[in-house]
């Protein structure tokens, strides 16, 4: 056993090459014990093992850098990085996050989980370095799926005209978390076949050195690659061919599935838990599509999250009414506003988290255009992801002033069903829609005329509180005022508000009539959200509002019902407050 021996990088630079083979089989072995029992990121970690042993091999990390692109690839890096307990002993498996995280070790030198952003990041280091008078490696480590982004290409071409010490390695398994999409994928295609040959490349292009290696798990030659490069005085591309999921052989067959999952029993490749999906958004897709030809999905890099896994949406490929546009939500977000423009009616669906980098398309190539596309917002709110990298808490906040956008927040199936086809058929507007973490059957067909904006529901009657349940948080505003009953006997108005980009004026002088007391249950962050609106429009009335949400920080690794809980957020605590306020 050799990795029992490895507590940091220089014990690693003590074996030779034929130990370091053994290691890397080590190395792919604490993997697999992790990922099988705990789940994470299978496929580009497997893939990454004899290059991060070369790569410490040959560099003197931490003062020489590597950024990792989106740093879900870090694994291996971790395990050699003196924490590789968490891989191997299951007491551990928490101790440490599935990205690189400065505050476990000095090895790290950012908290990522984005894609496309390592090159910018080294240039700066870089630059950092050079003002500092320093010497040292800048390592860049980006997947070919990453090449896509618009920041990625942004830094690669700056880096063309940047003249010091630069090492971008493209890693390169032919393979983002789908297949990639776009031009630039061809000329990679073009530049394996021809082992690096071919004159139609793209790095070149720009100004960069290049070299290419076509085994990318050959320690021996990825060893003499690193070492030709150490200490260059310029910047360079390495391109590298890998095998996602490699060592794994279900894995490297069916590349997008094992992308990332949970646990799995590793001689077969079975998933340990089994959840079922619920169809309904995939379902509202197809039957669009199905029923007009103008339709179009459109999605970026995650096509699974909509129910588009590779066996059916080959279908929709070929009849042109379903684009990947790969890792670009940016051009995602301007094409729609195209299409829309030209007698199209696209859907855009994505993560929540992800949208954050469309921003500016949204609000000036969409919104102020007043083009009427449909975005289908995915995982948002404290029931969605919990990383932080991958939270979307503010969200609300990020669509609520932006002029002409309707951001509508379904609570049930059948809510999220007529506000789609209401998206999907009115001319006026872009609408997004937050779908629901969990879709709540409630048994009874909504009817609401979406096209009247910014009227909320009054799911329950009642008088002097009412409860404003924002989005996922509507059950608990349900339940809060149920217990409620039961410990005083009193009803309270609990209000479903459904448009969040808005607010029902009416509604709100009505209850000023018969009710005290609002609370406002933000589903994230609480500063800029929904209930300061609220807050804002009784500012000047007698009516008392108390605004709950999620504080404003980079939370993380957290159990949902916990941090409401923490936020005052939980059916005993609301209850408590309404007794004594």
């Amino acid at each position: 056993m050799f990795l029992e021996k490895i507590d940091d990088t220089n014990d690693l630079k003590k074996l030779n090459r034929k130990e370091l083979k053994e290691l890397a089989n080590e190395v792919r072995a604490a993997l697999i014990n992790k990922i099988s029992k705990a789940g994470g990121h299978s496929g580009p970690n497997l893939g990454m093992v004899e290059m991060t042993v070369a790569l410490h091999y040959v560099f003197d990390s931490p003062n020489d850098k590597f950024v990792f692109d989106v740093s879900h690839q870090s694994y291996p890096h971790k395990i050699l990085t003196g924490r590789k307990e968490a891989f191997l002993d299951e007491e551990h498996f928490h101790d440490v996050t599935g990205y690189t995280n400065p505050l476990e070790s000095e090895h790290d030198m950012f908290t990522i989980g984005h894609t496309s952003t390592s090159v910018s990041l080294a240039l700066g280091l870089a630059i950092g370095r050079d003002l500092n008078k320093k010497a040292e490696n800048i390592i860049a480590i980006i997947g070919d799926g990453s090449l896509s982004g618009g920041e990625a290409l942004e830094a690669i071409d700056y880096a063309g005209e940047y003249n010091k010490n630069l090492i971008i390695i493209v890693n390169d398994n032919d393979q983002s978390i789908a297949e990639n999409h776009g031009g630039i994928y061809q000329t990679l295609k073009e530049l394996r076949d021809t082992n690096g040959t071919s004159n139609n490349n793209i790095f070149t292009s720009f100004g960069l050195d290049y070299k290419y290696l076509d085994d990318g798990h050959d320690i021996e030659k990825l060893i003499e690659l690193f070492e030709s490069v150490k200490n260059i005085d310029h910047p360079i591309v390495l391109h590298i061919h890998t095998i996602k999921g490699k060592g794994l052989p279900y894995a490297e067959v069916n590349k997008e599935a094992w992308h990332a999952g949970g646990p799995f029993n590793v001689a077969d490749g079975t998933y340990k838990f089994v959840d079922e999906d619920d169809q309904t958004l995939f379902d509202s897709l197809t039957n669009l599509l199905n029923a007009n030809k103008k339709a179009i999905v459109v999605n970026a890099g995650t096509p699974m999250g909509l129910g588009f896994i590779e066996p059916v949406r080959k279908e929709y490929v070929e009849r042109g009414q379903f684009i990947d546009v790969g890792i670009a939500e940016e051009n995602a977000m301007a094409m729609i506003s195209g299409i829309a423009k030209n007698g199209g009616i696209p859907v855009f669906g994505t993560f929540a988290p992800f949208l954050q980098r469309t921003y500016d398309q949204l609000s000036h190539d969409l919104c102020l255009n007043n083009n009427p596309a449909t975005i289908l917002v995915l995982s948002a709110g404290v029931y969605g992801m919990n990383s932080n990298t991958h939270i979307a808490l503010c969200d609300i906040a990020m669509f609520a002033h932006i002029p002409n956008l309707i951001y509508l927040a379904p609570t049930t199936k059948e809510e999220y069903l007529q506000m789609f086809k209401y998206a999907t058929t009115q001319k006026d507007h872009p609408i997004a829609i937050r779908v629901p973490v969990q879709m709540i059957e409630s048994g009874q067909e909504d009817t609401t005329d979406y096209s009247i904006h910014n009227k909320s529901q009054i799911v329950q009657q009642g008088n002097d509180i009412a409860i404003i349940g924002v989005s996922n948080l509507l059950p608990l505003a349900l339940k809060t005022a149920q217990k409620y009953k039961e410990d005083t006997g009193k009803n309270i108005t609990v209000i479903n508000p459904k448009f969040l980009t808005g607010l029902d004026e009416e509604l709100l002088n009505d209850l000023t009539n018969n009710h005290r007391l609002i609370i406002t249950l933000e589903d994230g962050e609480l500063e800029g959200g929904y209930g300061h609106r609220i807050s804002s429009f009784y500012g000047m009335t007698e009516m008392k509002v108390k605004n709950y949400g999620i504080s404003k920080a980079f939370h993380t690794d957290f159990n949902a019902d916990e941090l409401l809980a923490q936020h005052g957020i939980s059916v005993d605590q609301l209850v408590t407050y309404m007794k004594n306020s």
